[in-house]
């Protein structure tokens, strides 16, 4: 007899906040402000914060869905429920786009940003290096993982409260003053640039979605999943709009020679050499916390999926028995993560949007349709925090995704279909195996 493994509950809500935010990297901002900012027409602060308006409406529907069903799977489980399955594999196999992506992303952020410091080794080393590190670490065990980024987060706050510091002690020692508004737009550029800037910003704060995939390892997801989610984007807000502000403030003026390496050049424009070195020290840490929490993400997302019979059980669904981790997962998602030797990081960023805003967007339409039209809930309080709140969270996500360039679409769709083919093929599958069973069944 096969003795059934499980995921084990042993995360607290520091673990998942700190996770949260290790997927979504704080430092993140430095490594793709040159994308941001160019994207944004220099409007940083704009873009940041019509993005986070957008995802604090999501982030509070993805808060209502973990209340009423603290499992794991995020979008996937939440739409499976209050649709319908089809549309659930869909939504999932979408979101599961933004996961591998995010994985792609940090470990070519690692490579890029390792190699402009050290010019002599090339990049595929060392994204190569973090992948088999990140890889056995994930295999070790979730605890292991997670106590790990919470130091990693630490050091990332750390280092961007220093920053901001000697922003405001330059500011002073210089004479000025901020009094100005953040929202001024001296040069005159589009609002519809702004908009796509915010399109391409959101990316900074994913992470809040990927703790919902750790509700099977946390002891309490139905209370600390929701309220994780708020505590990770209030902190990323805070530490994104303090930074762009002082920066927008001091540099309303910025032009860099690679914007993929654009952090390199702020650091030594703002304080030379040694504060590129720091940095560089920061960003191997922060690039690596949030290498560990995207393969932790993606292969929770695969174990679920897994579990469900959508992806065949006996590899996806397993889970290793001594350190209680899907480790074929973990080592499959580790092989893909190598496509950052092939793509660029603007190409990797519009991908990976394409997955987290279809999700975020169905994620929204289920609070309604769960709370209001199936438990029929129509208070006044109801109507506002999981009718109107969801509504308007849509109507931004939906606006962004409009945003989004025909590359994006072109993948999406091609990723889509491959995942209608695959649904048809597995939910065949399973069938036959069901009626193969029900003959054995009769026959004795």
């Amino acid at each position: 007899m096969t003795q059934f493994v499980a995921l084990k509950r042993s995360l607290t809500m520091s673990h998942i906040v700190t996770m949260g935010l290790a997927w979504m990297s704080p430092m993140i901002f430095f490594t793709s402000i040159g994308v941001l900012y160019e994207g944004s027409g220099g409007r940083l602060f704009a873009a940041y914060l019509i993005a986070f308006i957008a995802i604090f409406f999501t982030a509070l529907s993805y808060g209502q869905m973990a209340k009423a069903f603290p499992k794991s799977g995020s979008a996937y489980t939440y739409v499976s429920k209050s649709f319908n399955p089809v549309l659930g594999f869909i939504v999932g196999w979408a979101v599961l786009l933004d996961y591998i992506f995010a994985c792609i992303v940090s470990v070519l952020m690692f490579g890029i940003n390792l190699n402009a410091q050290f010019h002599s080794i090339p990049i595929f080393v060392w994204v190569t290096l973090v992948t088999l590190i990140v890889m056995i670490v994930n295999i070790v065990g979730i605890k292991f993982s997670a106590n790990m980024n919470k130091i990693f987060v630490i050091l990332q706050i750390v280092f961007i409260a220093g920053f901001c510091a000697l922003l405001i002690y330059r500011a002073v020692n210089n004479g000025m003053t901020f009094g100005l508004n953040p929202l001024s737009n001296p040069h005159s550029v589009p609002f519809s640039m702004i908009m796509g800037g915010a399109s391409l910003v959101v990316f900074s704060f994913l992470g809040f979605d990927s703790v919902t995939t750790l509700a099977e390892e946390t002891k309490s997801p139905k209370n600390i999943i929701p309220r994780s989610i708020m505590w990770i984007i209030g902190i990323a807000g805070l530490l994104y709009f303090t930074t762009a502000y002082l920066i927008q403030q001091m540099y309303p003026e910025l032009a860099f020679t690679n914007p993929d390496s654009a952090g390199f050049e702020l650091m030594r424009i703002i304080a030379g050499p040694g504060l590129s070195s720091i940095f560089t020290f920061v960003i191997i840490f922060a690039v690596f916390s949030q290498a560990m929490s995207s393969l932790t993400t993606v292969t929770r997302l695969l174990y679920v999926m897994g579990q469900s019979s959508l992806l065949p059980k006996l590899t996806f669904g397993s889970v290793h028995p001594k350190f209680n981790t899907p480790t074929f997962n973990i080592v499959l998602m580790s092989l893909v993560s190598l496509a950052a030797l092939f793509i660029s990081l603007e190409n990797a960023i519009r991908f990976l949007n394409f997955g987290a805003l279809s999700a975020f967007f169905f994620v929204n339409l289920s609070v309604p349709v769960h709370y209001v039209v199936r438990e029929k809930r129509r208070s006044p309080k109801d109507l506002f925090i999981r009718l109107l709140c969801p509504s308007v969270g849509a109507m931004f996500i939906l606006y962004l995704f409009s945003l989004l360039d025909s590359l994006s679409f072109w993948l999406g769709g091609t990723w889509l279909f491959i995942g209608i083919v695959i649904y048809l093929f597995r939910k065949k599958k399973v069938t036959m195996d069901s009626q193969s069973d029900t003959i054995g069944t009769h026959s004795i």
